[in-house]
């Protein structure tokens, strides 16, 4: 697709990701900083739907957090939290399960004596997954439903420096 190559190779370059870190993590902030926290779900239209899809698709950039630019959109479009936190999960449901089904037609076909994982196997493992998956977005529904998406910006900006230090001191290799 358009771009495919400058994302699999300019774009995995931990200088840019790290600042990418950093700087989206920033946006996230000022975003839940600032947003006014008017609008939920039924207020949702086209024009806001188009522009979280682009939000969505910023994700392609490594470093860019999928969820963390579509919260901060909905954020800046002046959704309250556990709005924008619940739209943006809906909107990985299509990926998700499309992902999940891909994997299972992989697993089911690459199934061997000698290797790769079986029907029963990749099945356990789906159902644990979905079952913390749902725990913790239930948690993280609850925690902002109080609280701010702080905790996850200090994260962001932690990480990105981090590694914008080991990079600068020849500790880790772009």
């Amino acid at each position: 697709f358009l771009g495919q190559e400058t994302i699999r190779s300019t774009f995995r370059s931990l200088w840019l990701i790290a600042t990418v870190l950093i700087v989206f993590g920033l946006i996230l902030g000022a975003a839940d900083r600032f947003g006014r926290s008017e609008k939920k779900i039924d207020q949702l239209n086209a024009r806001d739907a188009i522009l979280y899809g682009l939000a969505q698709s910023l994700a392609l950039i490594p470093g860019v957090s999928r969820s963390g630019a579509t919260i901060a959109m909905g954020r800046i479009m002046g959704y309250d939290r556990v709005t924008a936190l619940r739209y943006s999960f809906l909107l990985a449901l299509p990926a998700v399960f499309a992902s999940g089904f891909f994997e299972l037609s992989k697993a089911v076909n690459e199934a061997t004596p000698t290797g790769g994982y079986s029907l029963v196997e990749t099945g356990i493992a789906t159902v644990v997954a979905f079952v913390v998956g749902y725990l913790m977005i239930a948690w993280l529904l609850k925690f902002v439903s109080t609280k701010s998406f702080m905790p996850f910006v200090v994260y962001r900006v932690f990480l990105g420096s981090l590694v914008l230090f080991l990079l600068s001191q020849g500790m880790i290799n772009a």
